[in-house]
């Protein structure tokens, strides 16, 4: 089974538009994804890794990292 990280690049290379891969430890303010994107972003991680976060609860992660390790404790 491929990893959290690994799992979430491939979501983030389909479907956000970005001139350059991904970095997980830079601010996800920087990336450049509009607020659209980032919350069909964040459906797709929901249904990837059977999770329920709302839209606002991806204020609370700084870096891709921070959702990696979000994810790794409470996906299921």
């Amino acid at each position: 089974m491929a990893s959290t990280e690994g799992r979430l690049r491939q979501i983030i290379n389909e479907n956000l538009n970005l001139e350059r891969e991904p970095n997980f430890d830079r601010d996800f303010s920087e990336a450049g994804v509009s607020s659209v994107e980032a919350v069909a972003f964040f459906k797709l991680v929901n249904d990837e890794f059977g999770l329920s976060m709302q839209a606002e609860d991806c204020l609370q992660f700084r870096t891709l990292r921070d959702l990696v390790a979000y994810i790794d404790t409470r996906a299921g």
